[in-house]
Protein backbone atom coordinates (compact mmCIF):
# COMPACT_ATOMS: atom_id res chain seq x y z
CA UNK A 1 0.00 0.00 0.00
CA UNK A 2 1.10 3.25 -0.41
CA UNK A 3 0.96 6.56 1.44
CA UNK A 4 -2.01 8.12 -0.01
CA UNK A 5 -4.11 4.44 0.06
CA UNK A 6 -2.82 4.92 4.10
CA UNK A 7 -4.33 8.32 4.42
CA UNK A 8 -7.56 7.44 2.46
CA UNK A 9 -7.92 4.81 4.96
CA UNK A 10 -7.43 6.25 7.86
CA UNK A 11 -9.28 10.09 6.71
CA UNK A 12 -12.40 7.13 6.38
CA UNK A 13 -11.93 5.95 9.65
CA UNK A 14 -11.72 8.90 11.38
CA UNK A 15 -14.87 10.11 9.77
CA UNK A 16 -16.58 6.78 10.46
CA UNK A 17 -15.31 7.03 14.20
CA UNK A 18 -16.73 10.70 14.65
CA UNK A 19 -19.99 9.92 13.36
CA UNK A 20 -20.08 7.10 15.65
CA UNK A 21 -19.15 9.44 18.61
CA UNK A 22 -21.91 11.82 17.61
CA UNK A 23 -24.84 8.88 16.98
CA UNK A 24 -23.04 7.52 20.61
CA UNK A 25 -23.85 11.42 22.27
CA UNK A 26 -26.97 11.92 20.33
CA UNK A 27 -28.98 9.11 21.73
CA UNK A 28 -31.47 9.07 24.33
CA UNK A 29 -28.96 7.49 27.15
CA UNK A 30 -26.64 10.13 25.92
CA UNK A 31 -28.34 13.03 26.18
CA UNK A 32 -29.95 11.93 29.49
CA UNK A 33 -26.35 11.88 30.43
CA UNK A 34 -25.03 15.06 28.93
CA UNK A 35 -28.06 16.64 30.90
CA UNK A 36 -26.84 15.69 34.18
CA UNK A 37 -22.71 15.92 33.68
CA UNK A 38 -22.92 18.82 31.31
CA UNK A 39 -20.59 17.07 28.58
CA UNK A 40 -20.76 13.99 26.36
CA UNK A 41 -20.59 10.60 27.71
CA UNK A 42 -16.67 9.15 28.07
CA UNK A 43 -17.03 6.85 24.69
CA UNK A 44 -18.30 9.96 22.74
CA UNK A 45 -15.27 11.43 24.18
CA UNK A 46 -12.83 8.83 23.30
CA UNK A 47 -14.24 8.12 19.75
CA UNK A 48 -14.42 11.79 19.44
CA UNK A 49 -10.99 12.05 20.01
CA UNK A 50 -9.33 8.90 18.45
CA UNK A 51 -11.70 9.91 15.21
CA UNK A 52 -10.06 13.56 15.33
CA UNK A 53 -6.51 11.90 15.43
CA UNK A 54 -6.91 9.54 12.66
CA UNK A 55 -8.79 12.04 10.43
CA UNK A 56 -5.63 14.12 11.39
CA UNK A 57 -3.52 11.73 10.60
CA UNK A 58 -5.15 10.73 7.14
CA UNK A 59 -5.24 14.42 6.00
CA UNK A 60 -1.28 14.52 6.98
CA UNK A 61 -0.47 11.92 4.76
CA UNK A 62 -2.55 12.92 1.59
CA UNK A 63 -0.73 16.14 1.56
CA UNK A 64 2.65 15.28 2.27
Amino acid sequence: MNKKQIGIIALVVGIVLIGWGYSISDSVSGQISSAFTGSPGDKAMILYIVGGICAAFGIFKLVK
